[in-house]
């Protein structure tokens, strides 16, 4: 298996250096305004199927693995906040309630025109907080570069109750539902234990 992961992310590098795949990493640069009317389902399975073509189109001969991932409330879209006030504007939104996590996650397979992909959506209740707590997280800066302005793996940990669904989709990669992508493509999970220099 020859794996190009199409992201910047170091979240997701380490998602798949801890299964043992062996990777290169090439990230896509697409335009991720969201469209007029655009779901958070909508906007991230669009966003990964972009980026595994943009990077597919020049390794035509890799197996070119992207993911978008957006924090929702209701119809709400939080993505990276472009500054700390707006990081905590996020935070204070989402204290004392639940959001939706989604991730796209894209696979671009040789000699196929069109990347498979899918969406995976994880429930996230975060406890109730005071201000003190909220600007002191936001301060911290965990948060900046990160979808809803907190990381659920590092000291983010802390603000959140409890989840429903996937954790590694709430630190940026699905990873079950990727294996399956990868499987259904022709790297059984029974050859995925091996990482991807057996494939």
């Amino acid at each position: 298996m020859n794996l190009l992961l199409a992201s910047a992310s170091p979240r997701r590098r380490a998602l798949l250096a801890e299964l043992g795949w062996t990777f290169d990493v090439c990230p896509a640069d697409v335009d991720e305004t969201p469209r007029g009317g655009e779901t958070p389902e909508a906007l991230v399975g669009r966003l990964a199927r972009d980026k595994a073509l943009h990077v597919g189109r020049r390794f035509p001969d890799r197996w070119v693995v992207a993911a978008d991932t957006v924090v929702a409330v209701g119809d709400a879209i939080l993505g990276k906040p472009a500054d700390r006030e707006e990081g905590l504007a996020m935070l204070r939104l989402l204290q004392g309630r639940a959001h939706r996590v989604l991730t796209g996650v894209a696979l671009a397979v040789p000699g196929e025109e069109t990347p498979r992909g899918a969406v995976e959506c994880t429930e996230v209740r975060f406890r109730p907080l005071d201000e003190a707590s909220l600007r002191a997280y936001a301060e911290s800066g965990e948060g900046d570069d990160k979808a809803g302005s907190y990381a659920i793996q590092g000291k983010g940990a802390l603000l959140v109750e409890g989840i429903a669904g996937c954790y590694f989709n709430v630190v940026g990669l699905p990873l079950t539902r990727l294996s399956a992508l990868l499987g259904e493509a022709g790297w059984p999970l029974a050859s995925q234990w091996g990482g991807a220099k057996d494939a």
